[in-house]
């Protein structure tokens, strides 16, 4: 058996198992882990297109900061008990089953589709080669322009938010301590 088709046929089996956990857990936390195992999963499903970078961009931005910052969200909210599954539209169930049903056939379908493309000989234009060719050849005046923008943004924005007066920004570059403002009286002497 080819090795791509079980990794993919392993992965694929993680990739629902984390997208049913995501959906039916009753505690946010175990949700928020069904999406990280899904997006993972995912990231493994692009290498396996030789779309290298885009897994890495799905891997530290999606399963790691946007990840992290769910957490986050939902241990500060103190979101940690289950949630009721107390049914308030009527005939819920059967009409989600019924759209699920045919989201399913249209994925069979584009699936289908992809893999007759993929075989006719279609080669993939996301790998890093690529990219590092067409951002470092023919987009390099406009990525230089953006870094450059970018450093002056914030340079400038840094100045902004440190001036208050000449030597302000002099004195905060240097490390030296702030004066603190003095305290103003009540006025009922």
């Amino acid at each position: 058996m080819n090795p791509e088709l079980v990794v993919f046929i392993v992965f694929a089996a993680a990739a629902l198992a984390g997208a049913v956990t995501l959906v039916a857990a009753r505690n946010p936390v175990y949700s928020a882990m069904g999406l990280l195992l899904t997006m993972v999963s995912m990231a493994v499903f692009y290498v396996l297109n030789d779309a290298h970078f885009v897994a890495v961009v799905q891997v530290l931005i999606y399963a790691g900061a946007v990840m992290t910052l769910f957490l986050f969200v939902i241990m500060l909210i103190g979101v940690d008990k289950e949630e009721s599954r107390e049914e308030k539209i009527p005939y819920q169930r059967p009409i989600v089953a019924v759209l699920a049903g045919g989201l399913i056939m249209l994925v069979f379908l584009a699936g289908r589709t992809a893999w007759v493309v993929f075989d006719n000989g279609v080669t993939p234009v996301g790998t890093i080669e690529n990219i590092a060719d067409e951002l470092f050849g023919t987009w390099m005046l406009p990525f230089q322009a953006t870094i450059l923008l970018l450093t002056i943004a914030a340079v400038g924005s840094l100045a902004l938010a440190l001036y208050q007066g000449g030597a302000r920004v002099e004195s905060a570059l240097a490390g030296e301590p702030e004066d603190e403002p003095a305290a103003e009286s009540g006025g009922g002497e």
